[in-house]
Parts: structure tokens; C-alpha cells; sequence
């Protein structure tokens, strides 16, 4: 099959890349060329404009930061000319309204339009294993299955276009709020001398342990978040978005409405484009080489 992949970032060359695996005929745009130039190597097509990778695809794959760059790379008379026919599969993380709205003015410019966004960082991409949750009608989520199953296999059917997106943003703020959580009880037990390891052992054998604690536990204990599974700055534009859905939904969110700061921070502490687990420097920002815990109390009241 003709795909076109549209934004080829950390997550669309990958896809691109695994499609072209799977034996699919790949082109790619992306708007800062030299993001596609690895794929170049390859041997799969880049195109020098939208219109271009989108003439003789069956579909494209939008792989974008938002719903405004969406829209961006799909304006104009030259794009609308070629869009008719096509279906377009929305795979980034946007808002339930934001994929409804693009629902109706694709379908309008003659378009089927699916929402699949995805769980999983580029190692499942190219091991094929994504969580991929699909938001269209049924028929044409038996339509597009077979071509998701290349990036994760049993892609989930989820309901109506914006049901996806919905369960997108659910799970990304319990990205957040993971590694929040976990980043201030580990800087914590630090911090008061407690054995770091048997935290980790008695957190292991608790109902209160997650996988990715001991995913991100290595890059913590490094402070080293290059090569990212997901960036800082992306996480800050979806924990924002989902604020705003879950005002709009008449939820509370004051229990994340503190992350944003802190992943604000993080990006001025020039990690806004490594792994979210850098908002452990806001969190727990390194202490100089002379600083040590205070010692425990002594119980019987006497100073050391």
C-alpha cells in the first residue's frame, strides 16, 4: 500500500521505518527537512511538500504535536486538491473536540478520517508493539486494522471519533502523575538517607509498584534523559490539554494542577526536548557535592 507519513519526529520516523519493514511503498514530509534525512538513507521517498507526499498514497499518516500543526500542514488550496479520496489516520495526542472538528472538515473535503493514537515510545514502533486505540466507524476500523497491525498488533477499536482521543489523554496523565509521584518519594528517601535499594525492594513487592518505575529508575539514578521516549515538552502540552478537558468534564483537577509548573521548570533547566523523567531536576534538583541528609533524630533527645 501507498502511505504517506506526515511529521517524521521521534514517532513518525520510526513508524515510517516500520512501515516500509511490513512492505508498504512509504513517502514522508516533514517541514525541517533534515528530520527526514535518516529516512532518506534508507531509501524511502521524502517529499518536498504535503501535496507531494500525498498524491499517490492511499492514506496518510498524520504523526504531529497538535491539532493547530495538523491543521497547518493540511491548509491550502494545493493540499485540499489532492485530499479527496484519501483516508487520513490522526495518531498524535489532541483533544476529543479538536479530532471531531478535524472529522468534519476532512470528511467535508472528501476524506475518511480516523483517530489512532498511540501508547508506546519508538522500541515498540520498531518491534511492532504499540498500543494502538482506533476512534472511527467500525467499517472503516475493519478497513484500516490490517495496516495499524504493522505497528501493534489487535489495534483496539474504541468507539466514535473522539473516544480515542479521550483515552489518549486518560493514560497520559497517569504518565505525569506517575512519574511525579514516584520522582518525589525517591528524591525523598534520598534525601533522608534511607537506602535507595531497599526502597525500590519493598516498593517492588508492594501493590504500590509500576513497570515504569523500574523503567525510569535507571535515568534517574544517572540523571541522564537523552534519547527520549517521550519529551518533556510534549508531556506539558498534554498534561494542559487534559486540565482543560477534565474542567470541561466537571472533574477536580487540582491533583495535577501542579505539574505543569514543574515540567515548566524542567524546560527552563534545558530538558524540554529530552525524556519526561527530567522533571526529576525540578523535583529533586541536585544537591551540591558538600550537602548531605540531616541525620535521623536521636530518640532519647541527645545532640550528636
Amino acid at each position: 500500500m501507498n502511505v504517506a507519513v506526515l511529521g517524521t519526529g521521534l514517532m513518525g520516523r520510526a513508524m515510517a521505518e516500520r512501515l516500509a519493514a511490513c512492505g508498504h511503498q512509504v513517502v514522508v514530509y516533514n517541514r525541517t527537512p533534515a528530520k527526514s534525512a535518516p529516512l532518506a538513507r534508507l531509501g524511502i521517498e521524502v517529499a518536498a511538500t504535503t501535496q507531494g507526499a500525498l498524491q499517490q498514497a492511499a492514506c496518510a499518516l498524520l504523526v504531529l504535536s497538535d491539532a493547530a500543526a495538523i491543521r497547518s500542514m493540511l491548509s491550502g488550496a494545493e493540499v485540499a486538491a489532492v485530499l479527496g479520496g484519501k483516508a487520513v489516520i490522526q495518531m498524535g495526542t489532541i483533544g476529543p473536540a479538536e479530532s471531531r472538528g478535524l472529522l468534519r472538515d476532512l470528511s467535508a473535503a472528501g476524506c475518511r478520517y480516523l483517530e489512532a493514537p498511540v501508547l508506546g515510545s519508538s522500541a515498540e514502533v520498531q518491534a511492532g508493539r504499540l498500543i494502538v486505540m482506533v476512534g472511527s466507524r467500525a467499517d472503516e476500523y475493519e478497513q484500516w486494522a490490517p495496516l495499524l497491525s504493522c505497528l501493534g498488533s489487535d489495534p483496539e477499536f474504541i468507539g466514535p471519533v473522539g473516544s480515542a482521543a479521550a483515552l489518549k489523554l486518560a493514560l497520559n496523565q497517569l504518565i505525569a502523575s506517575h512519574i511525579v509521584a514516584f520522582s518525589l518519594s525517591l528524591g525523598y528517601v534520598a534525601r533522608t538517607g534511607v537506602s535507595v535499594e531497599l526502597f525500590r525492594k519493598v516498593l517492588g513487592r508492594s501493590a504500590l509498584s509500576a513497570p515504569m518505575f523500574e523503567k525510569k529508575y535507571p535515568r534517574l539514578e544517572r540523571r541522564r534523559y537523552e534519547n527520549p521516549n517521550f519529551s518533556v515538552r510534549h508531556l506539558l502540552k498534554d498534561v494542559r490539554l487534559f486540565l482543560g478537558e477534565a474542567e470541561a468534564a466537571g472533574l477536580d483537577g487540582r491533583s495535577l494542577g501542579g505539574v505543569p509548573s514543574l515540567l515548566e521548570r524542567a524546560i527552563e533547566l534545558h530538558h524540554g526536548d529530552d525524556d519526561y523523567s527530567a522533571v526529576f531536576e525540578a523535583i529533586n534538583p541536585n544537591p551540591s557535592p558538600d550537602s548531605s541528609p540531616e541525620p535521623p533524630p536521636d530518640p532519647s533527645g541527645r545532640r550528636s
